[in-house]
């Protein structure tokens, strides 16, 4: 257990971070979850709107630090061709 203080703050600092990354990674695999629904619908002007909603979430994620830009790069990628073949 940490016994002294900075490691203690250490801890706390933590917990708070990880709570709001995970509120973050959360909402950005809500906007992918959207894209995908609307692609596994066929809905092409549905899968494009959703698909521009994402883009700025995905890029918000790399910003704050809880998404590896190549990771980010990655599920852009492969969304924009899904929605591009509908």
């Amino acid at each position: 257990m940490a016994n002294t203080p900075q490691a203690r703050k250490r801890i706390r600092r933590n917990d708070r971070r990880a709570e709001i990354n995970g509120a973050r990674i959360s909402r950005i695999r809500s906007f992918v979850k959207k894209v995908e629904a609307a692609i596994a619908g066929g809905d092409k002007p549905a899968a494009q709107a959703a698909l521009k909603d994402a883009q700025p979430e995905l890029a918000r994620g790399i910003a704050r630090g809880v998404l590896h830009r190549n990771t980010a790069a990655r599920k852009m990628s492969r969304l924009t061709k899904r929605v591009a073949a509908l």
